[in-house]
């Protein structure tokens, strides 16, 4: 969601204004490392507006964390962020702290890469409260040496954080469809979404970023778009992968948010409503269809 005005203020009213049923956002620049304490009022206000609208938050680390990295400095400032980012969901009373799967930065690097999430994201994890905010692993579109691209590359990784229990998984439709994952077809989400609850247990499914993308299937390309305006769900089969993914039972109570483009014929916010409405009625209309069978 977009905050101009303050995390309560902007982002309260953006939450109105498109009908969010769910929320993600920055609690800081999502492009730096300075880690930002933010304004206890704001952050009591906001907290109160979820809680009164039933609207889960969840964060979302910035871009540059990469645990994988060969470089102690980015291991470093990586590793302060997550705790950052953590502490302040905790403090937010958010469900949830999105993280990118992170890349071993070279071919002869993985186990190595998957070494230092063991090493050093462990210990954060250990001292986040049972009931604070899960650490959601989010696979990546694949470029470089992603550590997890596809459903099945976590396995690897939550087993280099020993199945903590407070790691779950942020599925990103457009990463999966650019890491390989064929959702475009009839049954590609379903069985998509079999494999990765095959893969990390049920349960760890934690949030949906559902977006649809600019560019082909296999591609490591991420390139968001307007749902049903893409690659993957303006096909020939529509808005069916969306629709699947709505109906598939790993997603009974997960949130799904948009990172779709957020304006439309020059209005704020639109798209993002307009993106929404329309899961809500794919939503729907599976839910309809399967008490009618």
């Amino acid at each position: 969601m977009q905050i101009k005005g303050g995390l309560a203020k902007g982002g309260l009213a953006y939450t109105d204004a498109v009908g969010a049923r769910a929320v993600q956002v920055f609690v800081g620049n999502p492009r730096g490392w300075k880690l930002t304490a933010g304004d206890p009022r704001q952050d009591a206000l906001f907290t109160a507006g979820c809680a009164e609208r039933g609207v889960p938050s969840f964060i979302h680390t910035p871009f540059l964390v990469n645990v994988g990295s060969p470089t102690e400095a980015t291991v470093e400032q990586s590793i302060a962020s997550i705790a950052h980012n953590l502490a302040r969901g905790a403090q937010l009373g958010c469900q949830g702290v999105v993280v990118h799967a992170g890349s071993a930065v070279g071919e002869d690097r993985y186990e190595d890469a998957l070494r230092q999430l063991h090493e050093r994201l462990l210990p954060v994890l250990d001292t986040v409260p049972d009931d604070g905010p899960r650490l959601l692993v989010e696979p990546t579109a694949g470029g470089g040496r992603s550590l997890a691209a596809t459903v099945e590359d976590l396995g690897p990784y939550l087993d280099a954080l020993e199945h903590h229990p407070l790691v779950g998984v942020c599925f990103d439709t457009c990463h999966a469809w650019a890491a390989g994952h064929d959702v475009s077809v009839p049954g590609g989400m379903t069985a998509t979404l079999d494999a990765l609850e095959a893969t990390v247990g049920p349960g760890r499914l934690g949030l949906v970023h559902a977006n649809d993308s600019l560019d082909a299937c296999g591609s490591k390309r991420d390139r968001h778009t307007t749902i049903g305006a893409g690659t993957m769900g303006g096909g020939d089969y529509g808005t069916g992968p969306f629709a699947e993914l709505l109906a598939h039972p790993a997603m009974a109570g997960v949130p799904v948010v948009v990172e779709t483009p957020s304006e439309r014929d020059g209005t704020p916010w639109a798209g993002h409503a307009a993106d929404i409405a329309l899961l809500v009625a794919l939503r729907d209309a599976g839910v309809r269809a399967a008490e009618a069978a």
